[in-house]
């Protein structure tokens, strides 16, 4: 059966994956909503958001009094300084998730991203089957303890406040807030959380009787696949995409912010701050100095394993020397 499952998957086409991978996250999101509200109505004490710094001075900032609009947000490097993954990575790092093997791996597959500025396909299957099957078998319930342990501290001091202020300008307007991210739906409920947003659409690992069987649902939730859960998720919460706003930092993001009437670029990379200039679309860069290096961990989606190959790699170092 499960041979059955991986041939079926193989024979699927990229489209049908990046659908799959949005209604898989859609659908995991909006059950999450409902445990949480379950939660509320039984008296359980739901999680405050982080506390929020002094709003910066907006301009350009989107309407946010229809009824049926929303606001989605990728997360690395638009709402968090860096990737969510890579510190994921270097929690699971800590607590003995990798190999030296791995290591030697993820660091070179980190090192050509960075170098040729493109993601090389075969690198990242490779990493990502490798990241899935280090969670194989594992139970869903002691990942999802780790990913609060490793981001209980990080969501207050590593988000952007100048996009903090953006999330709680839609919230003090009434409007539902969505993180969309390829990192896992377990971090990304949490960084959803700890800031007070509705909820979270993000990469959702195939799980059988509360363990990992070390495959992907789709793929993971990047490029297509992202604006795929965001169409799913309107569809399923009733809302008007014509009425909503989109946030993002990387070109690898143009087909979710072009599903919203108010697409907004956030620390955008090159490719996407032309495109942005060539269709008029509004442009946010809370950089200081020099523009912030991007992460390159193009292949963490499993589960965050490249994601800490160079800090890693360098503990090793300092290990050996």
């Amino acid at each position: 059966m499960a041979a059955l499952r991986r041939l079926t998957q193989a024979r699927r086409s990229s489209s049908e994956r990046a659908a799959l991978a949005g209604e898989a996250a859609a659908k995991a999101a909006e059950r999450a909503l409902r445990e949480g509200a379950a939660a509320e109505g039984t008296g359980t004490p739901a999680d405050q958001p982080a506390e929020q710094p002094p709003a910066e001075p907006q301009s350009d900032t989107p309407p946010v009094d229809h009824p049926q609009g929303a606001a989605f947000f990728d997360c690395d490097n638009t709402i968090l300084q860096g990737a969510a993954v890579f510190y994921l990575g270097v929690g699971l790092y800590r607590r003995h998730f990798f190999s030296r093997r791995d290591v030697a791996k993820f660091a070179w597959q980190q090192a050509w991203f960075r170098l040729f500025g493109a993601e090389d396909p075969g690198h990242i299957a490779d990493a990502q089957h490798t990241a899935l099957s280090l969670v194989a078998g594992k139970r869903t319930a002691d990942l999802e303890a780790i990913c609060e342990e490793i981001f209980e501290d990080i969501v207050a001091a590593k988000v952007w406040p100048g996009t903090r202020a953006l999330v709680q300008m839609h919230l003090d307007a009434g409007q539902r807030v969505w993180l969309v991210t390829a990192a896992p739906q377990e971090v990304a409920r949490i960084i959803a959380r700890r800031l007070g947003m509705t909820g979270a659409l993000g990469t959702v690992a195939e799980e059988v009787g509360g363990h990992y069987t070390g495959r992907l649902v789709g793929e993971m939730l990047h490029g297509p696949a992202k604006a795929a859960a965001v169409r799913a998720l309107a569809r399923r919460e009733q809302l008007d995409l014509g009425h909503c706003a989109a946030y993002s930092d990387s070109a690898n993001d143009i087909p979710m912010l072009s599903l919203v009437g108010h697409p907004f670029v956030v620390n955008p990379d090159a490719r996407l701050r032309k495109h942005a200039r060539a269709h008029g679309w509004r442009v946010r860069d809370f950089r200081t100095g020099r523009k912030a290096a991007r992460i390159g961990v193009p292949a963490a989606v499993g589960l965050g394993a490249v994601a800490g190959a160079t800090v890693a790699t360098v503990a090793l170092r300092r290990k050996r020397d």
